[in-house]
């Protein structure tokens, strides 16, 4: 039998907490003071929860969980309160959500950052170190890794098993690259986090057209990862044809996701799956795209921009503006589209 998601078989609780240092740590408020010393043994979904879980509700859209919730405590919103059943513990958060994640960041610290899969403590005897290679200390690459020549790899890192760095690669401080990955002509900053099947600096999608076909462009540009990158797994960055491809410090990039050549993507920017960002695209500083969204060559992401899912971008979008649609334009007026469309079709349909 399948068991919960809760039970303690692959993530185990680094420590016990008790509310008391819960409300301590979040800034949540415990409104039972008596409570303070009962502890918390696991996290769990509020539909699921446990006599001795944590469990969160956020929002009026949740609220309903609360009536039949079974927790040692729950986190919520001020106004969820008066729905809590007795005999559960309630810590008041503004942020009912966030305060649940950093509890389980704590709990759970290898949650939030992948681990060497076969437990190599240095650098496995099965796997291939080229000439020239600088390791700092603390370095681990596991069976069947093959790392190039004159290949710089920052302390703390963790290369996986089967994973490919390529010649003349430099890898920063604490970053992990999952099993399967290819790094070619990459330079990649501290904290950089690379899962599975992920496919970093191959040649980009350039092509001319020539009098016996098509020829290729040559792509002799690199990819430049910056701090605090996290890249999904089975995602591909082309490398640049003459200028970088450039992922900019902490931005977050989902699994199966195409960023093509000469893309600048800013900080901080959200990339949910299976987008498709096409060559020579700047896309500015905190923007976020939803699943399946298309941006067309050369377009100009502006800052804090928002991408509904599915979107097909085929013109520059300003800064802060919520575009939807294809082709995509801003929301409103796709949302005004959308609705005369139905009532066209209901008019039909009752022969008006």
């Amino acid at each position: 039998m399948i068991g919960t998601m809760t039970e303690p078989k692959f993530f185990v609780p680094s420590r016990r907490l008790e509310l008391g240092e819960i409300a301590t740590l979040t800034g949540a408020r415990l409104l039972d003071e008596s409570k303070s010393g009962l502890p918390i043994h696991r996290l769990a979904a509020a539909s699921e929860g446990g006599e001795d879980s944590l469990v969160f509700v956020d929002g009026k859209r949740n609220a309903s969980l609360l009536s039949t919730v079974r927790a040692a405590a729950v986190i919520c919103d001020p106004d969820s309160v008066k729905d809590v059943p007795k005999g559960v513990a309630v810590l008041v958060s503004e942020r009912p959500q966030h305060a649940f994640a950093q509890i389980a960041r704590l709990l759970f610290p290898s949650g939030t950052r992948p681990q060497p899969i076969t437990g190599e403590t240095g650098v496995s005897p099965r796997a291939v170190i080229c000439e020239g290679v600088t390791l700092e200390d603390g370095v681990i690459i596991e069976a069947g890794a093959v790392i190039g020549r004159n290949v710089t790899i920052g302390q703390g890192t963790v290369i996986g098993p089967n994973a490919v760095i390529a010649d003349g690669c430099t890898i920063g401080r604490d970053c992990f690259i999952g099993s399967q990955c290819t790094i070619q002509f990459a330079m990649l900053g501290d904290r950089v986090i690379i899962h599975p099947g992920a496919q970093i600096g191959q040649d980009g999608f350039g092509f001319l057209p020539g009098p016996t076909g098509l020829m290729k462009n040559p792509q002799i540009g690199r990819v430049v990862i910056q701090n605090d990158v996290e890249i999904g797994a089975n995602t591909t960055i082309d490398r640049g044809a003459l200028t970088d491809t450039v992922i900019g410090e902490g931005s977050k990039i989902d699994n199966l996701v195409q960023v093509a050549h000469n893309v600048k993507i800013g900080r901080s920017v959200v990339i949910a799956g299976h987008c498709g960002i096409s060559g020579s695209v700047t896309v500015g500083d905190m923007v976020m795209m939803g699943g399946r969204v298309g941006i067309a060559d050369h377009i100009t992401i502006g800052d804090k921009a928002q991408l509904a899912a599915g979107s097909g971008v085929m013109n520059d979008i300003p800064a802060g503006e919520r575009w939807a649609g294809l082709p995509a334009q801003p929301m409103r007026q796709a949302f005004r589209e959308i609705a005369a469309l139905r009532s066209l079709v209901e008019r039909n349909r009752k022969g008006k």
